[in-house]
């Protein structure tokens, strides 16, 4: 009897292969630039974490960083729904404000500033600044706290 062959045969060429796209690769970061720069990266990166961590012991930067914190926490309170909603507001705010306003005749006086302010629309309308504006005096009159991080998340903090 005769022995079984073993043969395998080569599977068809589909695309490049890995060493092809490698080296494609190489070639496209070099004609780019990046190969270059990641080499200066590489070769200066002492040089490169000092002045970044330099730039960071600043007490400037500290209290950015600290601000940033803050405002993040804050953003995080607030419901995203909620938000859109003021965000759209501010903006149609200041849309409106922008545009050019309707010329008027004569100015309203005292008997007009007295209608408008008997008109239940205009009161409606003024109802949410004058709470926010109240909201705000209140929040204005709050002290501040030593350590904001801390007041928001409870954990002492050495910052």
């Amino acid at each position: 009897m005769a022995e079984p062959i073993s043969y395998q045969p080569k599977p068809p060429k589909i695309g490049p292969t890995a060493r092809e796209e490698l080296e494609q690769l190489l070639e496209t970061l070099h004609g780019s630039g990046l190969l270059r720069l990641a080499n200066d990266l590489a070769a200066g990166r002492q040089d490169i974490v000092g002045i970044l961590f330099e730039g960071l012991n600043l007490e400037s930067s500290r209290y950015a960083v600290q601000n940033i914190a803050a405002l993040l926490m804050m953003l995080g309170q607030i419901p995203p729904s909620r938000f859109y909603k003021i965000t759209s507001t501010v903006k149609d705010a200041l849309l409106a404000a922008a545009e050019e306003p309707p010329a008027q005749k004569e100015p309203p006086g005292v008997r007009g500033l007295y209608k408008a302010l008997k008109d239940e629309e205009t009161w409606r309308a003024l109802s949410p600044l004058v709470q926010g504006l109240l909201a705000l005096g209140e929040g204005m009159r709050k002290p501040a706290p030593e350590k904001p991080i801390s007041a928001v998340t409870g954990k002492p903090s050495d910052a």
